[in-house]
């Protein structure tokens, strides 16, 4: 865990990271939803763990492009999307006004949103957790977020640990690191995972331990995500699909007393 003594410097460098690929960002399967059987593993996630929405409040944490954020406005939910990224936001707007989705989209730094207290009935992310800088200062926002019986669903991985897939690869030749970016890109992304809090591997059960230290309640950690991670496999490259359905991969839902 790293020493948060320089969060200005590296969230500066998230965020420059993250807009730098928003213009590419839906291309890439695992980003954007490319058949309707993700579609529906993604709402079945989202169902199983919160429900519909029924007008209920939502609010969706570095929402990126708008994906999870279209997902709850087809359940019913009132969606607020809030991105660190200028450049993330855009395409999350061009995308709602396409499709006509009433989302309001703003931005916010997830360590600290300014947005009122006890005002959502869930929150969501999705691939957030790992690039926190305050893990801990981050899941007493959420939870301050959150009214009475409100629900938290973190959707995330433990991509620090090397599966049996990602080891045969690289047995192969294949390359280390992510080898779908760019070199530079790829260096600054290694660069911002080792100044992270959870800058080398992140178990579900250490990112449960820190959520019940700030309050909640309840945890669930759910890794049945095959619906999901079987659509996305079958639009992907062999080894790399291979590497999605052998990652250590969750959903982590915990409940607001």
């Amino acid at each position: 865990m790293s020493d948060v003594s320089s969060n200005y410097s590296i969230r500066d460098e998230i965020r420059e990271f993250w807009s730098e690929r928003a213009a590419t960002f839906d291309e890439s399967v695992g980003h954007e939803i490319f058949s309707e059987a993700e579609r529906a593993g993604w709402h079945g996630l989202i169902r199983k763990h919160l429900g519909e929405g029924q007008g209920r409040a939502a609010l969706d944490l570095a929402s990126g492009t708008g994906v999870i954020s279209h997902l709850m406005n087809d359940m019913g939910y009132r969606v607020t999307g809030a991105d660190w990224s200028e450049a993330m936001l855009e395409q999350a707007r061009a995308k709602a006004r396409k499709r006509q989705a009433d989302i309001r989209f703003i931005m916010r730094d997830a360590e600290n949103t300014a947005e009122p207290r006890q005002s959502y009935d869930v929150i969501t992310n999705r691939h957030l957790v790992w690039t926190l800088v305050d893990a801990p200062a981050a899941f007493r926002e959420w939870f301050e977020l959150l009214k009475p019986g409100g629900k938290l669903l973190i959707v995330d991985g433990n991509m620090g640990r090397k599966g049996w897939a990602t080891r045969l690869r690289l047995l192969f030749g294949g390359k280390p690191g992510n080898h779908r970016l760019a070199p530079g890109m790829a260096e600054r992304l290694e660069r911002i995972r080792e100044q992270v809090y959870f800058s080398g591997q992140m178990p579900a059960e250490d990112v449960v331990a820190a959520l019940l230290a700030v309050g909640f309640v309840n945890p669930v950690i759910d890794r049945r995500l095959g619906a999901i991670h079987w659509a996305q496999a079958r639009k992907m490259p062999f080894w790399r699909a291979l590497e999605r359905l052998t990652q250590d991969r969750f959903a982590i839902c915990v409940t607001k007393p």
